[in-house]
């Protein structure tokens, strides 16, 4: 086994390299002359193009439902069926079949419902949910409740589909197909694609239109470089996929944002060689003026859904964070991170510190080495007479967005960088700046070498002596690990870990439990829904029962509702009150209160457990 697996990563490497040889050099490649004489290139490109969707397919489907659903993802099981959380009872104590009832199948519901609900309860536009409607009617139910796998498998196909699509976008903006295959490769085995594609909610199809938008903004570019009119097709297309983008998620708006920053950044750079404003009235410009009519008229239509939503914005209190001491620093730091797991994490979220220190000190070794190497590769790029402006408009969507982070952070105290999911708005052009370094790396231009070193007749870059391919091979390997950091929730780890609550409270309590959390909105549901779910499915718990304590302006409403609940109940029983912000009833003091410290804690459960005994 030891030699068998060095053999195969060898032959793996080798294979991969002569293709991707052959892709940039065609049939002048000699190790390819007789196949290319038999192969036309085109299936050269299509067979890499596979190779790197199975691979990304495979990565998104591994372990795809070992890892319960989030509140979240509830809040798209639930709205996708066509129901709602407004039949779940409050203020008093429920069985899990009717907390659950929300995720099972209704056949009486239509698109109109799910557009409806989601209009009135939701704070999200509603393309992917009729989607999801559609899809998930090909799923039988699990245990009764809605397919978890059904649901997860639509985001992991239209996560592994942006491979191709990028692949396209890299091959159009800088006419390389050796750009687009390294550009897929690194979409391919990203963790955060991996970490979106594996979770039941809309981020992978926004991630599509953001690259259909960026294609046509890579064209419009060209147009505007060469004087020559956008194409009328290509202008529909782009109304079309920014209209599309806004139905999926608002945010989109954001990457139309940075399309709009580096428009204006190229009229700057026309004007300083025209010297005059007339060029603004050109025809490139002039359907570009009409795209952006097009596409604001599409985003205009949910203006009035966006004002109702004002009156919702208690779903969106999370990101308003805190403000003071160092807290200032936390939106630096969390932007940073989330840009460096989009190529590298290793378990370095993990509870044991023998697992941590080690993957930190190999993720910091890694970017010491990778990153001159990668902007090594873009300051190549950027002295190619061809490619220079297309490295610029993708730096400028980078830029732009990280830009509109920090503006919502610190100036309209929406903290946008807490959400790593809500980058999906400019993922694919950091992607695609990585593949063209990685693809300056793979083949630099000969005039351009600069004072690349020579070692053994091999040129080096960066350090320890090693040469471009076995860089590129390097940092695509770092990637495909950490994607399997992901999928083994090792990296990316869950909010919420139910499945272990509900075990602790299988090893506690011997007698039936109530499990109380105070409740707000259907957040607080989707917290306990996670728990129920767990027990129906694995049959682990006698009888449990749940209340949602509702709590509006008064938290002493949730208190009340706990007294009168208690006070019904048969003893004896254990009350875990799990998330409970509010006073502590007088009946729950009548109970034991356990030592919950010896006990270990659970993502997303803060819990207490007391013990009421008989009278």
């Amino acid at each position: 086994m030891r030699v068998l697996f060095p053999a195969a990563f060898y032959f793996y490497r080798k294979i991969i390299s002569l293709l991707l040889a052959s892709a940039e050099h065609g049939s002048q490649y000699k190790h390819w002359q007789n196949w290319q004489a038999r192969l036309p290139p085109f299936w050269v490109h299509f067979l890499l193009n596979l190779i790197w969707l199975l691979i990304g397919i495979s990565l998104r489907l591994v372990n795809l439902t070992a890892k319960p659903p989030w509140t979240d993802e509830f809040s798209t099981l639930v709205f996708s069926l066509g129901n709602t959380f407004l039949g779940v009872p409050l203020d008093r104590a429920i069985a899990p079949d009717t907390l659950l009832q929300p995720l099972q199948l209704n056949p009486t519901a239509s698109i109109g419902d799910v557009v409806h609900n989601l209009a009135t309860q939701d704070n999200h536009p509603p393309l992917y949910f009729v989607l999801a409607y559609l899809w998930m009617k090909l799923f039988k139910s699990d245990g009764g409740l809605v397919s978890l796998f059904g649901a997860r498998l639509l985001p992991a196909i239209l996560g592994a589909a942006s491979i191709p699509c990028v692949y396209v976008l890299g091959r159009v903006a800088f006419r390389s197909p050796l750009v687009g295959h390294l550009t897929a490769a690194m979409m391919a085995v990203s963790p955060y694609g991996v970490f979106l594609a594996q979770e039941a909610r809309h981020y992978t199809l926004a991630i599509l239109w953001v690259i259909g938008s960026l294609t046509c903004l890579v064209i419009a570019t060209r147009h505007i470089q060469n004087r020559t009119p956008l194409p009328i097709w290509i202008a529909l297309f782009w109304i079309v996929i920014n209209a599309l983008g806004i139905a999926t998620h608002y945010f989109f708006t954001l990457t139309l944002c940075t399309e709009a920053v580096v428009l204006i950044f190229l009229a700057w750079l026309q004007l300083q060689t025209s010297r005059k404003f007339s060029f603004l009235f050109s025809p490139p410009w002039r359907r570009i003026y009409a795209v952006a009519i097009g596409t604001c008229v599409a985003g205009l239509i949910w203006i009035p859904i966006l004002l109702e939503n004002k009156n919702r914005g208690v779903l969106t209190e999370w990101i308003r964070g805190s403000r003071v001491g160092l807290d200032w620093l936390s939106p630096i730091f969390q932007a940073l991170g989330t840009l460096i797991a989009m190529i590298c994490l290793l378990p370095v979220e993990s509870s044991q510190a023998l697992v941590v220190i080690p993957s930190g000190v190999v993720m910091l070794t890694f970017f010491i080495w990778a990153v001159p190497i990668l902007l090594r590769g873009i300051k190549i790029q950027l002295q190619h007479p061809e490619n220079g402006m297309m490295i610029q408009v993708f730096i400028g969507v980078t830029i732009s967005a990280i830009a509109l982070f920090f503006i919502f952070t610190y100036f309209l105290g929406i903290d946008l960088t807490r959400g790593a999911r809500y980058n999906f708005v400019y993922f694919p052009a950091i992607v695609i700046l990585l593949g063209t370094s990685l693809a300056a790396c793979w083949h630099p231009p000969q005039e351009l070498l600069g004072r690349e070193l020579e070692k053994n007749g091999i040129k080096t870059i960066g350090r320890w002596g090693i040469n471009g391919k076995k860089a590129v091979i390097l940092i695509w390997s770092m990637a495909f690990l950490s994607a399997v950091t992901v999928f083994c929730n090792l990296g990316y780890q869950k909010y919420y870990r139910p499945d272990l609550f509900v075990q602790l409270i299988q090893q506690i309590s011997p007698v039936p439990v109530l499990i109380a959390t105070t409740h707000k909105t259907y957040v607080h549901t989707g917290e306990m829904m996670g728990v129920a779910r767990e027990i129906k499915l694995g049959n682990s718990l006698q009888k449990p029962l749940f209340l949602l304590a509702h709590q509006d302006q008064d938290p002493n409403t949730s208190t009340i509702a706990l007294e009168n609940t208690l006070n019904k109940l048969p003893r004896p029983f254990d009350l875990w009150l799990v998330n409970f912000h509010a006073p502590v009833a007088e009946a729950v003091k009548t109970c034991v209160i356990s030592d919950t410290q010896s006990l270990p804690g659970v993502n997303g459960y803060e819990y207490e457990l007391y013990h009421c005994q008989q009278n």
